[in-house]
């Protein structure tokens, strides 16, 4: 029996020092998934210990087969989308709109864009409205396919396309104006 299956088991038996470890050993990198769909650290905190307290009540259900880390970020996945559909104050989707499918996401000459830290990064995708948080997560980090979208959130494939397209919308106008912002700032000195 390998470390992490040792590990597992001693966690199933409810010790605590192997809970602590196992949650010490994962936290770091769950975390990062929990403040992409989170609106801040705290939330993300919150995600991350409601999300271990289901992976621990869960773990009897871990077959052993594929990696330990992709069940449990699958869990905490999970977890992040049915805080959101609890605690989203407005409607996660608007409307499917065809004209703007049509609009935008067009091909074309990729834009030269400055390189923005992660922390820049993950802060535009935290300003995102639910919906299309959701969504980018899902289809960027996750690389969940439009259906797998539809199916997992309960809308259509093309209610999909148009929120990441709208995500992906909002954060190139994001980067425009930070790259703006640091031109100008830039041209100050």
């Amino acid at each position: 029996m390998n470390q992490e299956a040792k590990l597992i088991e001693a966690c199933l038996a409810g010790k605590r020092k192997a809970q602590s470890e196992f949650y010490h050993r994962f936290a770091s990198r769950l975390y990062g998934v929990c403040l992409r769909y989170a609106s801040g650290r705290a939330e993300a905190e919150d995600l991350l210990q409601e999300g271990f307290i289901r992976v621990f009540s869960s773990l009897h259900t871990y077959t052993g087969y594929g990696s330990i880390e992709g069940w449990l970020r699958k869990i905490i996945v999970n977890n992040n989308l049915n805080y959101i559909r609890a605690h989203a104050n407005q409607p996660l989707f608007s409307a499917f709109d065809e004209q703007a499918m049509q609009e935008t996401d067009e091909p074309g000459e990729p834009e030269e864009q400055p390189d923005f830290p992660v922390e820049t990064l993950l802060g535009l995708v935290q300003q995102l409205p639910y919906g299309y948080r959701m969504i980018f997560n899902l289809y960027v980090f996750e690389e969940y396919s439009h259906k797998q979208i539809a199916e997992e959130l309960n809308i259509s494939e093309n209610t999909s396309k148009t929120q990441l397209m709208r995500a992906r919308a909002a954060l190139r106008k994001q980067l425009a104006q930070l790259t703006s912002k640091s031109t100008v700032s830039d041209r100050a000195y």
